[in-house]
C-alpha cells in the first residue's frame, strides 16, 4: 500500500509540474523573434517600447490558456495592456511560430 502512494504522489507531483511547462527551441525562438523584429521594441530582463519578456511571463504566471493567449497577441497586435504604444501585428506567422515565440517569451526569453 505504501508503494502504491508513493508511487501515485510521485506521478501526481510530474503531471503538475509538467503542466505549466511548454517545450520549445530557445535559439530557434530568438531567431525567429530577432527576424520578426520582435526585439526591436522588447527586451528581455527591462521596458524598451514595450515590456520586458519577464514582465510579460510574470504577469501570466500559473494562468490557464496563457500560451494560446499571448500566441493569440502576438498574432494579432494590440495596444492598452502595457501602455498606449501599439503592438504591430504578426499575421504572417504561422501557429507554430506563434507558439513558439509564445513558450519562449512565457519561459522569460531564455538564451537557452
Amino acid at each position: 500500500m505504501n508503494m502504491l502512494l508513493r508511487s501515485i504522489t510521485l506521478a501526481s507531483s510530474a503531471l503538475l509540474m509538467s503542466a505549466g511547462a511548454h517545450a520549445f527551441d530557445a535559439a530557434a525562438a530568438k531567431a525567429l523573434a530577432s527576424k520578426s523584429a520582435c526585439l526591436a521594441c522588447h527586451a528581455v530582463d527591462k521596458k524598451l517600447v514595450g515590456p520586458s519578456y519577464k514582465d510579460v511571463a510574470a504577469k501570466h504566471q500559473g494562468q490557464a490558456g496563457a500560451l494560446e493567449k499571448v500566441a493569440a497577441r502576438i498574432k494579432s497586435g494590440g495596444s492598452g495592456v502595457y501602455g498606449p504604444v501599439p503592438m504591430p501585428a504578426q499575421p504572417n506567422l504561422k501557429d507554430d511560430e506563434l507558439k513558439l515565440l509564445a513558450a519562449w517569451v512565457l519561459a522569460g526569453a531564455p538564451d537557452k
